[in-house]
């Protein structure tokens, strides 16, 4: 038989394949725009702005089919969640359901089932558990962590004045500053912000942030195969991503060499490994420790460094807002001590403005991807397990009836008449419940509090731009939404 014939059989064989299965899924998934073969909705989505399409898409589906569909993204069913009431009947109400890990290619190329960001069953329960408790025997929620940040801080405030108030890119000096607290944690030391290693570190970091949220790596995403048989970008990440493992390893073996049982990172992880040398099913391995390192540098730096960065670009687009915070900042704290987290209870304008950033910059529009752990009815309809669940934060935090005007931004929808902070449930930049960003959100809202508290006090943020003109849209808006780059000009106070 001529081979092209062949061929457009087995091509035909596998469209009707992929009609059948897809209207056969439709039977039992929640209701969704029409998917076509093969590619599924992936030309209703723009993979420049995921986050956008998910919301266009579910402008007619809310009409027709609820708050709540399912896309094709090729040929995987993902089940999206839009709008507050379905992401907390799924994420509160029914948390255990829908509290897997779904699969992300990129990172299962990099870590091959090991950490604790993208790891299920065992292996994440163990790395889990050893986070928890190691990030809080460290100072999680206590003052000593409070400490590092202000030694921190001040460190930060030295960088800039090195500057000596000429325009810089704020980018590694934001970046520096939540990383070295993570290596405080990790490896009970701080680096130089001249580090050249250092600096390679943060570089590599940065740029999988953004390949991460990038159009190519959606397309990836839908498209396994692409990792494996096309270059692309995908290739950079994954080795970046050896080269941060491998400078996590070179660090590893330092403490291996003069093992200390007083030491408590030892006694966490590398006491555990020689403890489970011989037992085969340990999950305390040299592999799941430089993953889950990774995974922690990923989760505690390079998102809280970009909500820095794109909060100080929000304060020099709305110098009226800086003003204001400034004369809190002065009346609460002064010029003669550092910030602390007591002082937030005093600073309700400032603890405004933190919110406000985090609702606003919209950080992980789509959270990280989640999966069923059993089949469930779910809404009168059938989400069998493993199916892939996406919720869209940017739904909530960008709700028109919580936060009128939404595109706007305004820390004083966190302000009561009186003028004390106001909570919202809406406010999910950390997911719900237990399904927090791995870093901790009390490590992530003190990070902000306290670094751009100390900015404030020191400096004043000067735009080189009338305000007007200042671009405040987001380069990228894939897995997280990053600023564009901008000078930074400042003067001491």
């Amino acid at each position: 038989m001529d081979p092209v014939v062949v061929l457009m059989l087995c091509l035909s064989s596998l469209l009707l394949f992929s009609l059948w299965k897809q209207s056969y899924g439709k039977g039992k998934l929640l209701p969704g725009p029409t998917p076509l073969p093969i590619i599924g909705n992936i030309l209703q989505l723009d993979v420049k702005d995921i986050n956008n399409s998910i919301h266009s898409v579910s402008k007619p589906a809310c009409g027709v089919h609820g708050p709540v569909f399912t896309l094709y993204i090729g040929m995987k069913p993902t089940v999206v969640l839009h709008g507050y009431d379905a992401i907390k009947e799924a994420l509160v109400d029914l948390e255990e359901e829908f509290s897997a890990r779904s699969h992300f290619p990129i990172i299962e190329r990099a870590n091959k089932q090991f950490g604790v960001a993208f790891s299920n069953g065992k292996t994440w329960k163990e790395m889990w558990r050893f986070c928890l408790m190691t990030l809080w025997n460290f100072g999680m929620g206590k003052r000593s962590i409070e400490e590092r940040i202000q030694e921190e801080a001040h460190c930060l405030m030295e960088e800039l004045r090195k500057t000596k108030a000429s325009p810089c890119d704020p980018t590694f000096i934001l970046t520096c500053a939540p990383c070295n607290v993570i290596c405080s944690i990790i490896f009970q030391k701080c680096f130089d912000y001249t580090d050249q290693n250092f600096l390679n570190l943060m570089e590599k970091l940065n740029e999988n942030l953004s390949i991460l949220s990038s159009p190519w790596m959606q397309v990836c995403n839908a498209f396994l195969m692409l990792i494996d048989y096309v270059p692309g970008s995908h290739e950079k990440f994954l080795n970046n991503d050896a080269y941060i493992k491998s400078y996590i390893l070179e660090k590893v073996k330092e403490y291996q060499e003069s093992l200390d049982i007083n030491d408590p990172w030892d006694i966490c992880f590398l006491i555990k490994m020689e403890q489970g040398k011989h037992n085969q099913q340990s999950e305390f391995i040299t592999e799941n420790l430089l993953a889950t390192i990774a995974d922690l540098f990923g989760a505690g730096t390079e998102t809280t460094s970009t909500a820095l960065r794109y909060g100080l670009l929000l304060l020099l687009k709305h110098p009226e807002v800086t003003a204001k915070v400034q004369e809190e900042v002065d009346h609460v704290v002064g010029q003669h001590r550092s910030p602390c987290m007591q002082d937030r209870g005093s600073m309700p304008y400032k603890n405004a403005i933190v919110h406000e950033i985090q609702r606003y910059i919209d950080l992980i529009p789509q959270n990280t991807p989640r999966a069923m752990t059993c089949d469930i009815k779910f809404r009168n309809y059938l989400i069998p397990k493993g199916t892939t669940i996406l919720t869209s934060l940017s739904s909530v935090l960008h709700d028109s009836k919580e936060f009128p005007n939404p595109e706007i931004f305004d820390p004083g929808r966190f302000l009561d008449e009186s003028g004390n902070f106001k909570k919202s449930d809406y406010f999910l930049a950390f997911s719900a419940k237990s399904l927090l960003c791995l870093s901790g959100e009390g490590l992530a809202r003190m990070e902000l509090f306290l670094f751009l508290t100390t900015v404030l006090q020191k400096f004043t943020l000067k735009p080189l731009d009338d305000p007007k003109h200042i671009d405040i849209t987001p380069v990228a808006n894939g897995f997280v939404s990053m600023p564009p780059s901008y000078p930074l000009l400042h003067s001491c106070l």
